[in-house]
Protein backbone atom coordinates (compact mmCIF):
# COMPACT_ATOMS: atom_id res chain seq x y z
CA UNK A 1 0.00 0.00 0.00
CA UNK A 2 1.09 3.76 -0.85
CA UNK A 3 -0.44 5.94 1.53
CA UNK A 4 -0.54 9.88 0.46
CA UNK A 5 -2.90 11.38 3.49
CA UNK A 6 -0.29 12.18 6.16
CA UNK A 7 -2.05 15.98 6.38
CA UNK A 8 -4.84 13.71 7.81
CA UNK A 9 -2.72 11.07 10.07
CA UNK A 10 1.09 9.69 9.68
CA UNK A 11 2.89 6.96 11.76
CA UNK A 12 4.54 7.78 14.43
CA UNK A 13 8.34 8.46 14.21
CA UNK A 14 10.55 5.88 15.73
CA UNK A 15 12.18 7.89 17.99
CA UNK A 16 8.44 9.56 19.17
CA UNK A 17 7.61 6.01 19.85
CA UNK A 18 10.56 4.57 21.84
CA UNK A 19 9.85 8.32 24.25
CA UNK A 20 6.08 6.84 24.39
CA UNK A 21 6.31 3.35 25.11
CA UNK A 22 7.48 3.80 28.94
CA UNK A 23 4.07 5.90 29.67
CA UNK A 24 1.84 3.72 27.74
CA UNK A 25 2.56 0.76 29.80
CA UNK A 26 3.52 0.69 33.03
CA UNK A 27 4.30 4.72 33.89
CA UNK A 28 1.47 6.28 32.56
CA UNK A 29 -0.46 8.31 35.20
CA UNK A 30 -2.79 11.50 35.11
CA UNK A 31 0.05 14.21 34.74
CA UNK A 32 -2.07 16.57 37.19
CA UNK A 33 -2.23 13.71 39.86
CA UNK A 34 -0.85 14.34 42.48
CA UNK A 35 0.82 10.71 43.32
CA UNK A 36 4.77 9.38 41.78
CA UNK A 37 3.56 8.32 38.26
CA UNK A 38 1.27 11.76 37.98
CA UNK A 39 4.52 13.72 38.38
CA UNK A 40 6.66 11.29 36.09
CA UNK A 41 4.11 12.22 33.37
CA UNK A 42 3.71 15.50 34.21
CA UNK A 43 7.66 15.84 34.41
CA UNK A 44 7.30 14.38 30.84
CA UNK A 45 5.21 16.62 29.16
CA UNK A 46 6.99 19.25 30.64
CA UNK A 47 10.26 17.93 28.96
CA UNK A 48 8.71 17.82 25.60
CA UNK A 49 6.92 21.34 25.87
CA UNK A 50 10.69 22.61 26.48
CA UNK A 51 11.97 20.48 23.49
CA UNK A 52 9.26 22.01 20.81
CA UNK A 53 9.74 25.33 22.32
CA UNK A 54 13.42 25.30 21.49
CA UNK A 55 12.80 23.93 17.88
CA UNK A 56 10.39 26.66 17.34
CA UNK A 57 12.25 29.62 19.51
CA UNK A 58 8.99 30.13 21.48
CA UNK A 59 8.25 29.70 25.41
CA UNK A 60 7.68 26.52 27.05
CA UNK A 61 4.28 28.40 28.08
CA UNK A 62 2.98 29.33 24.43
CA UNK A 63 3.25 25.13 23.46
CA UNK A 64 -0.18 23.74 24.01
CA UNK A 65 -0.60 20.27 22.76
CA UNK A 66 -4.18 18.90 21.91
CA UNK A 67 -5.04 15.31 20.82
CA UNK A 68 -5.64 16.39 17.13
CA UNK A 69 -6.26 19.53 14.29
CA UNK A 70 -9.74 19.69 15.08
CA UNK A 71 -9.37 20.14 19.22
CA UNK A 72 -6.08 22.82 18.02
CA UNK A 73 -8.83 24.77 15.64
CA UNK A 74 -11.31 24.92 17.78
CA UNK A 75 -9.11 26.44 20.59
CA UNK A 76 -7.10 28.67 18.00
CA UNK A 77 -9.82 30.27 16.51
CA UNK A 78 -12.37 30.34 19.55
CA UNK A 79 -9.61 31.83 22.24
CA UNK A 80 -7.95 34.36 19.74
CA UNK A 81 -11.75 35.45 18.69
CA UNK A 82 -13.07 35.70 22.12
CA UNK A 83 -9.95 37.33 23.08
CA UNK A 84 -10.05 40.19 20.80
CA UNK A 85 -13.16 40.50 21.35
CA UNK A 86 -13.24 41.13 25.06
CA UNK A 87 -10.13 43.79 24.27
CA UNK A 88 -12.54 45.75 22.36
CA UNK A 89 -10.48 44.82 19.44
CA UNK A 90 -13.64 43.92 16.95
CA UNK A 91 -15.88 41.22 16.09
CA UNK A 92 -14.93 40.70 12.33
CA UNK A 93 -13.61 37.37 11.46
CA UNK A 94 -13.05 36.25 7.83
CA UNK A 95 -12.30 32.68 6.67
CA UNK A 96 -12.14 30.75 3.20
CA UNK A 97 -15.47 28.00 1.73
CA UNK A 98 -12.61 25.89 1.19
CA UNK A 99 -11.19 25.51 4.85
CA UNK A 100 -11.39 22.21 6.78
CA UNK A 101 -14.81 21.59 8.07
CA UNK A 102 -13.53 21.99 11.92
CA UNK A 103 -12.60 25.61 10.91
CA UNK A 104 -16.02 25.94 8.83
CA UNK A 105 -17.91 24.88 11.65
CA UNK A 106 -16.12 27.07 14.12
CA UNK A 107 -16.55 30.19 12.14
CA UNK A 108 -20.24 29.65 11.88
CA UNK A 109 -20.32 29.06 16.09
CA UNK A 110 -19.03 32.45 16.22
CA UNK A 111 -21.17 33.86 13.75
CA UNK A 112 -24.31 32.23 16.07
CA UNK A 113 -22.12 34.00 19.11
CA UNK A 114 -22.72 37.44 17.40
CA UNK A 115 -19.54 37.86 15.38
CA UNK A 116 -20.08 39.22 11.74
CA UNK A 117 -18.16 36.50 9.67
CA UNK A 118 -17.09 36.80 5.84
CA UNK A 119 -16.46 33.43 4.07
CA UNK A 120 -14.44 34.37 0.80
CA UNK A 121 -14.80 31.65 -2.54
CA UNK A 122 -11.46 30.73 -4.41
CA UNK A 123 -10.84 30.63 -7.97
CA UNK A 124 -11.56 27.09 -10.16
CA UNK A 125 -8.05 25.93 -8.72
CA UNK A 126 -9.06 26.56 -4.88
CA UNK A 127 -7.01 29.40 -4.83
CA UNK A 128 -8.14 32.56 -2.71
CA UNK A 129 -8.06 35.91 -4.41
CA UNK A 130 -5.94 38.18 -2.52
CA UNK A 131 -7.73 41.39 -3.71
CA UNK A 132 -11.20 39.54 -2.18
CA UNK A 133 -9.10 39.11 1.26
CA UNK A 134 -8.16 42.95 0.84
CA UNK A 135 -11.85 44.37 0.27
CA UNK A 136 -12.68 42.04 3.47
CA UNK A 137 -10.62 43.38 6.13
CA UNK A 138 -12.05 45.73 8.34
CA UNK A 139 -10.60 47.63 11.21
CA UNK A 140 -12.48 45.35 13.26
CA UNK A 141 -11.09 42.15 12.16
CA UNK A 142 -9.74 39.94 14.70
CA UNK A 143 -8.81 36.60 13.51
CA UNK A 144 -8.40 35.02 9.84
CA UNK A 145 -7.93 31.41 9.18
CA UNK A 146 -6.88 30.08 5.68
CA UNK A 147 -5.19 27.18 5.64
CA UNK A 148 -2.30 27.06 3.98
CA UNK A 149 -2.64 23.88 1.61
CA UNK A 150 -6.09 22.76 0.54
CA UNK A 151 -6.22 18.76 2.26
CA UNK A 152 -8.35 17.72 -0.72
CA UNK A 153 -6.79 19.49 -3.81
CA UNK A 154 -3.25 20.90 -2.80
CA UNK A 155 -3.49 24.52 -3.45
CA UNK A 156 -1.27 26.61 -1.61
CA UNK A 157 -2.84 29.87 -0.43
CA UNK A 158 -1.04 33.19 -0.14
CA UNK A 159 0.25 33.48 3.15
CA UNK A 160 2.91 35.56 3.23
CA UNK A 161 0.99 38.55 1.15
CA UNK A 162 -1.99 37.45 3.60
CA UNK A 163 0.08 38.07 6.55
CA UNK A 164 1.29 41.12 5.19
CA UNK A 165 -2.15 42.76 4.72
CA UNK A 166 -3.21 41.74 8.53
CA UNK A 167 0.20 43.27 9.51
CA UNK A 168 -0.60 46.25 7.25
CA UNK A 169 -4.50 46.59 9.00
CA UNK A 170 -2.97 45.85 12.85
CA UNK A 171 -0.69 48.66 12.26
CA UNK A 172 -3.23 50.97 10.92
CA UNK A 173 -1.17 51.68 7.35
CA UNK A 174 -3.77 51.93 4.47
CA UNK A 175 -2.96 50.36 1.61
Amino acid sequence: MIYLDYAATSPLRAEAREAMLPFLDGRFGNPSGLYAIGRDAQAAVDGARQTVAECLGARPAEILFTSGGTESINAAMLGIAYAMSRAGAGNHVITTAIEHHAGLHVAQQLEELGFEVTTLGCDTSGRVSLDEFRRALRPRTVLASVMLANNEVGTVQPIAEIAAELRAVAEGISR
